[in-house]
């Protein structure tokens, strides 16, 4: 039943625009110290069962190296979805990144996460460095990345 109410949800936010409610998100994102280049960062939407949903913020220039991303370009390709106008530059060694999205009111506490895949120029890939569900109860919590992310934290 809840599914239902969601993909009900999101076609009325589709079809109605002007109905939807949306909300700002504030998405802090802070970087460990390491060696290399800027970050790409791609932080982006999946559902419960971890399926992309939607793309919130991409850091970083050249639409090459998005392949190192791997779930999110995984996840963008399967729904074609264009990314213009939601990037920005690479994020650099210890440096904080702070963006605003909306979102839709339906998706918070309905089961959906945050994803952070992180990248640098000769060193790792990181798939999922940051995974952190939809909530108001999470909001303003910060969670510690497994990669290039120190702390990430989101508002609603």
């Amino acid at each position: 039943m809840k599914k239902l109410a969601v993909t009900v949800g999101l076609a009325a936010a589709i079809a109605f625009p002007a109905l939807a409610e949306a909300r700002t998100v504030t998405l802090n994102t802070t970087m460990k110290n390491y060696g290399g280049n800027g970050a790409y960062l791609a932080i982006y939407l999946t559902d419960a069962q971890g399926r992309f949903q939607s793309t919130l913020h991409v850091s970083g220039g050249k639409a090459k190296y998005y392949k190192h991303l791997r779930d999110w370009s995984r996840g963008k390709a399967s729904v074609r979805q264009n990314i213009d106008g939601i990037t920005g530059a690479s994020v650099g060694s210890g440096q904080s990144l702070k963006v605003s999205v909306d979102v839709a009111d339906a998706l918070i506490d309905a089961g959906y996460q945050i994803r952070i895949d992180s990248a640098v120029e000769d060193g790792r890939d990181n798939a999922a460095d940051v995974v952190v569900p939809l909530t108001a109860a999470s909001a303003g919590k910060p969670v510690a990345g497994k990669g290039y992310v120190k702390s990430f934290t989101f508002g609603l």
